[in-house]
């Protein structure tokens, strides 16, 4: 069973839910992946975090809203977000989902709250922005937003997936718009005409776009956890002579911390995503499946 396939499992378990939820953030495994529900919970971690030298991103978990009036609460979530990040964590920056902005809705709803989020960001600091990758039904729709938006609030900047077979294709444009580019393996079931469905495939081409990244993007980031990957990374980093302050690694708040702290000794920009919210149980169940938690660990099968 594949970690997308045994998330949706724990994520659809009724049981495991219940027994996370009733314990949230007090339950170890909770607190490892989720970094609170409040605000202020969000603060205090990514203050531990600062103190140790890390960068941090918030991620307000919770998307695909289903109609105008949700996508009101998640914008205005979004905007007191950005206007504590400006007191709080002036360092950090704010990573969203455009269909946490009505996208489902309409392509306009999500394109004119967005524009209320960087007008908020401007004023406070210019906080930068990171819009989230999503399926590969909506990404033109995401990329067209993203660009269109840049071109009025240069602190914005997008998430490119290495195994959708049009990476390359957006890459290009994206470069050529100077938009900062985050570079992932990419999470979701997709189809194989939509993308690569080999970790070997998939591999081969992060490879190739972190390369073109690292030489052409305008400060990229580094979105993995394996090993391998990174050392690839670090081995190009090293023989191309690439400033340390051009380019950032970025991890997820509770996964491989003794590679983020590695990293960060010898010299690396390292960002750790803070995933908070009240809606915090399906990142929390992918994250699970992702570490190789079974049902039967939980209930004793």
């Amino acid at each position: 069973m594949s970690n997308r396939t045994s998330g949706q499992t724990l994520a659809d378990n009724i049981k495991v839910r219940n027994f996370f939820e009733k314990q949230g953030t007090k339950n170890s495994l909770v607190h490892r992946f989720i970094a609170g529900v409040t605000l202020r919970d969000a603060f205090l971690v990514a203050k531990e975090y600062r103190d140790e030298r890390y960068l941090c991103a918030f991620d307000l978990l919770g998307e695909n809203v289903l109609g105008p009036e949700d996508a009101e609460k998640s914008v205005q979530a979004y905007l007191e977000l950005i206007r504590q990040m400006s007191i709080f964590s002036v360092d950090s920056y704010l990573s969203l989902k455009l269909s946490s902005l009505g996208l489902d809705i309409s392509v306009e709803l999500a394109r004119e709250n967005l524009h209320r989020l960087t007008e908020e960001a401007r004023t406070r600091g210019e906080i930068f922005i990171q819009v989230e990758a999503e399926g590969s039904a909506v990404i033109g729709k995401i990329l067209q937003i993203v660009a269109d938006e840049h071109r009025l609030y240069s602190h914005l900047g997008t998430v490119a997936q290495a195994y959708l077979r049009r990476t390359d294709k957006d890459l290009s444009l994206l470069i050529k718009e100077k938009i900062p580019i985050r570079l992932t393996e990419g999470s979701l079931s997709e189809p194989p005409i939509a993308a690569f469905q080999s970790k070997s495939d998939i591999d081969v081409a992060f490879r190739k776009h972190m390369y073109f990244l690292l030489e052409h993007g305008l400060h990229p980031a580094i979105g993995t956890h394996d090993p391998e990957l990174i050392n690839v990374a670090k081995k190009f980093i090293k023989q191309h002579n690439i400033p340390a302050d051009s380019y950032e690694f970025e991890m997820l708040y509770g996964v491989k911390r003794d590679l983020q702290q590695q990293l960060l000794k010898e010299g690396h920009a390292v960002r750790v995503y803070l995933p908070f919210g009240m809606s915090w149980y399906p990142h929390f169940s992918r994250r699970l499946a992702a570490s190789g938690f079974s049902l039967g660990t939980l209930f004793g099968k």
